[in-house]
């Protein structure tokens, strides 16, 4: 039998010509598979363009609020975020927000569809959070990238309109700043009352600061402007800077230096990643370092409650790598223990005293709660009386006075004026 023979008795054969044509149809499946494959993964990289946002990015927040305006209605699979609101009149409001869950979703941006696919690591942690690492990433037709810019502004804008007219708190966690609790309601400035011209010279600093950044510039100044009210506690001072913060529109970054977590390296990073527009507050900075002066018993008695070192925290206010663009407010109830490198020139350039009551302050926080139309003299007596009794008294025991008397008469406010001291 030749070679001729023998093929073609195989071609004559059933189960060759099965099996030959199952593998040939195998074969043209898979290369069309193939083929498909990197057609689609053409068409994605050349006609598809896609935006990935990690938990870790500012906007990642954002988008999920636009998320929610937006999309939150086009789908059935949500997730839901509880949270409480507090009313002017007292009541708490419970509010829920609706945001897609985690999975596929789709929805319509202008003329545009895009794949929304929210994904989270359940073996991945943000470790700086604590929490599951997640990502959302946008899919649309197209080249345009204008289309991510579109949707992150405003994304951007609906996060500033739900915080229009409040102050945001932000904390350190990890290395980075997060909001601290609900954004809340400005304070007005004329609130917080004050030694006379106490208030406006600071206010009118802080908004030249603000103004003039040109001017540092050119003549080769660190943009940076440090703060120090000291003075008895209950004077106002972090009042003040409550209220300050909302009359220049800006936000407070809280830091407490006694954080065991803290170290010289941290404290650089968070001083550099602050937000934008914020204020940095540290708060009684005398419990966090005494003066080098001091003995080596009390030094002693300091010595490893916290892991931020006194130079550290002069590198990080000026020295080489510190950051511009920052206003920094240090408060105190003993300027005497601070070391007189802390508060020299370049590392404060305001220091202002915040005491107990002026008889001018007390008149004004008179009128501040019982209004201009009560007679002016009544105002007066009150302070006369106080200032009689030769007693050092503070703005929050004048205050807790007032409120303990808040339907009382005139009458009785001026008559019992030695409560604000026996109250304490």
């Amino acid at each position: 039998m030749t070679i001729a023979d023998y093929v073609s008795g195989l071609s004559d054969n059933p189960y060759f010509g099965a099996g030959f044509g199952l593998f040939g149809i195998g074969a043209g499946a898979a290369i069309l598979r193939k083929a498909l494959q990197g057609s689609l993964i053409l068409f994605r990289r050349h006609y598809m363009i896609t935006l990935e946002v990690p938990c870790r990015d500012k906007s990642y927040q954002w988008l999920l609020q636009w998320i929610t305006q937006r999309g939150a209605r086009q789908t059935q699979h949500l997730s839901v975020e509880t949270s409480f609101e507090q009313k002017e009149t007292g009541h708490v409001k419970t509010k829920y927000d609706f945001i897609p869950s985690i999975g596929t979703h789709f929805m319509k941006y202008g003329r545009t569809w895009i794949r929304v696919e929210r994904t989270r690591e359940q073996h991945t942690l943000d470790l700086h959070m604590g929490v599951p690492w997640e990502t959302v990433t946008l899919t649309a037709f197209g080249r345009n990238k204008n289309i991510y810019f579109g949707i992150l502004e405003e994304a951007r804008q609906l996060a500033l309109k739900h915080t229009e007219g409040k102050t945001i708190m932000y904390t350190a966690i990890g290395s980075e700043w997060r909001p601290f609790g609900h954004p809340r309601k400005r304070r007005p400035i004329n609130s917080v009352v004050l030694d006379r011209g106490v208030a406006e010279k600071i206010v009118a600093d802080v908004q030249e600061f603000i103004r003039t950044p040109k001017w540092y510039s050119e003549r080769g100044i660190p943009y940076r402007r440090g703060y120090l009210l000291y003075g008895p506690p209950g004077c106002g001072k972090s009042s003040f800077i409550t209220a300050l913060a909302g009359e220049i529109e800006f936000g407070i970054c809280v830091l407490n230096l006694s954080d065991r977590s803290l170290s010289d390296d941290r404290l650089n990073h968070l001083l550099s990643v602050a937000p934008q527009q914020s204020i940095i507050l540290l708060e009684d900075i005398d419990s966090a370092f005494v003066s080098r002066e001091e003995t080596k018993q009390q030094k002693s008695a300091y010595e490893g409650l916290n892991r931020v070192t006194f130079s550290g925290l002069l590198n990080c206010l000026d020295g080489v790598a510190s950051t511009e663009a920052r206003i920094l407010f240090m408060t105190t109830n003993y300027l005497d223990r601070l070391d007189p490198a802390l508060i020299r020139p370049g590392r404060v350039d305001l220091k202002e005293y915040v005491g107990y009551c002026s008889q001018y302050q007390v008149e004004q926080m008179y009128h501040r709660f019982y209004g201009d139309g009560e007679d002016k003299s009544k105002a007066q007596e009150f302070a006369e009386k106080v200032m009689l009794e030769k007693k050092p008294v503070s703005p929050a025991q004048i205050q807790g006075y007032f409120m303990m008397h808040k339907m009382s008469s005139p009458d009785t406010i001026l008559g019992n004026v030695r409560e604000i001291w026996e109250s304490y």
